[in-house]
Parts: structure tokens; sequence; C-alpha cells
């Protein structure tokens, strides 16, 4: 036999339901959990940031769009043009966080599972905590190699100009250039990984919930 602790002036939730409510609570947790990394998995293919430059010679604009894992879209032409200003190549930029881009997810989706698995319901904050390293990490990161290339400029390019940071969200400017900047769908994929995650710790936490918590007699 076994008793629960009471949570009603006049009678006590049966053990067998505040069993089924802790199984589906936990279901739950596990459900949302995997989803999450689904997404994060789902993310590491798909583009993460857009960025439209617009120059005179070229007054469709050339787009440059990074993923986790690469760079895409017109890099030869924006190379060509950040020569003149002495700036690196766009491939020598983030080159260790892009090869091991598929380990970061999975040592972030291990993370999550461990957990899930093993900590107190009380520290199921971790699970967001976690799964935001990967987008927040992604757009601090950015924004070091944006500012990076914009202030290392080669004092002997044919163009001289004040060391900028690119813009990472709407309308900027690089010199006589206009660029344009915003989150694309990997992106927005990892942030909705992260509330996936903050409900899945909401629901852990209240597995502390008296009614759930079934005591031997």
């Amino acid at each position: 036999m076994s008793s629960i602790i009471p949570v009603a002036r006049d009678g006590v939730v049966p053990a067998q339901r505040a069993k089924s409510a802790r199984r589906a609570a936990h279901f739950m947790v596990y459900s949302l959990v995997a989803a999450a990394i689904a997404l994060f998995a789902v993310s590491l293919r798909t583009p993460w940031w857009f960025f439209r430059l617009y120059a005179p010679q070229y007054p469709h604009g050339l787009t440059l769009i990074i993923s986790l894992s690469g760079l895409s879209g017109d890099t030869r032409e924006v190379d060509m043009l950040n020569h003149y200003i002495g700036m690196a190549p766009l491939d020598s930029a983030a080159t260790f966080e892009r090869q091991y881009a598929l380990v970061g997810v999975a040592l972030i989706a291990f993370g999550l599972l461990v957990l899930t698995r093993w900590t107190q319901p009380a520290r199921s904050w971790l699970l967001p905590a976690l799964g935001a390293v990967l987008p927040v990490g992604f757009v601090l990161d950015c924004i070091y190699w944006l500012h990076k290339f914009g202030y290392e400029l080669d004092p002997r390019a044919p163009l001289r100009l004040r060391g900028f940071t690119p813009q990472m969200f709407g309308n900027g400017t690089i010199g006589q250039f206009m660029t344009f900047a915003r989150p694309e769908l990997g992106f927005w994929l990892s942030l909705l990984a992260v509330l996936l995650l903050t409900a899945a710790g909401i629901v852990r936490a209240r597995l502390t919930n008296p009614r759930l918590v079934v005591r031997p007699s």
C-alpha cells in the first residue's frame, strides 16, 4: 500500500492517478526534448543568415547565405569587392566552427538527453539554457568575425576605409555600398527548439508538485 501527500482539504489524489500523471509528464518532457533535438539537426543543413550587398556594378545585389557548416551565394564576387578594401577572403572566416558544427550540435543533443534523464527537476532550467548556446553562440560568433574582418583591413589595399562592423540586422552601409541582413530559417528553427526546451523544463519542474509525488507508507 502507498499514500500520497494531501493536496485538498477533504481528500487526496489517488496514488494511481499520481503515477499516471508522472508518466504523462515524463513522456511530454522527452517528446519536447526529442523535437528540439530534431529541429537542431534540421537546422544544420538550413540557411541561418542572409546578407545582400548592393554595389554599383551589381544593381541587383550580391547575396551571401551563412549556414552552420558553410557559406554559399555570390562568394567569389563578394571576395573580389572585398579585395579592393583589404578584407580577408570569406573562406578564412569561422573555419573551426564550420568544420565542427555537426560535432557541436551532437554534443548539445547529448547534453540535453543527459540533463533530461539525470538532473533534478529543480534544475530543469538547464535545458533551455543549454539549447540557447547554439543560436546565441552563432550570433555572437558572427558578430566577432564581422568585426574582425571589418577592422583588420590590409593597409596596402587600393581603397582605404576606416574600420567598421557590418550590420547583422537590417540595412547598413560599407563605404559606397549598401547592405541588408536578416535571420533565415535555420536560426528560427533553433529559437523554436529553445522554446520547446523551455516548455520541457517547465513540465519537468512540475514533477516536484505534491500532486504528483507518491510516498510509500
